[in-house]
């Protein structure tokens, strides 16, 4: 059983970077992370494309501060608690989305995801092993959601 730092409900860096807390979960924390974007993404829906993509590049920035103090402080890289950076990913993976509202693809993105985080295809997996720190953290989530938003567009053309 992985042991959840106390520090997660004492620290508000330790506390985003763990989503909220959904991080704590002892089961497929990284899932119940990216769960915990699904309701941040609804609420920028009826923002314009500029503004949501605006709002995704400074969590981006931010989350790279945030995991890699965290990380850092806990002594532990990439602890699998850290999921600041799938909501990040999930965010991304969801650009299109706002021109396109319906829960079918807020599904579809969350599973095209979740798809890509697990699997890493090239250049994700390399990266996740080379690269410290809280950009080594985040890039391979933002990789993620580049590669499931590429496919949800190609989706959302032909449906």
């Amino acid at each position: 059983m992985r042991v959840v730092p106390v520090s997660v409900w004492r620290n508000p860096v330790h506390f985003l970077a763990f989503g909220f807390g959904a991080g704590a979960s002892p089961l497929a924390p990284g899932t119940v992370g990216t769960l915990v974007a699904v309701p941040i993404c609804v609420l920028m829906l009826d923002l314009p494309m500029p503004v949501y993509a605006l709002i995704v590049l400074t969590m981006t920035a931010v989350g790279i501060w945030l995991c890699g103090k965290t990380s850092h402080d806990l002594g532990v890289h990439d602890h699998p608690g850290i999921v600041w950076d799938e909501i990040v990913g999930y965010l991304i993976t969801m650009l299109p989305l706002s021109t396109h509202p319906d829960w079918v693809w807020l599904v579809v993105g969350f599973v095209l995801f979740r798809l890509f985080d697990i699997w890493k295809p090239f250049p994700i997996q390399w990266l996740d092993r080379h690269v410290a720190g809280g950009f080594g953290i985040m890039i391979d989530d933002v990789l993620a959601g580049v590669y499931a938003f590429l496919v949800l567009q190609v989706l959302i053309y032909f449906f």
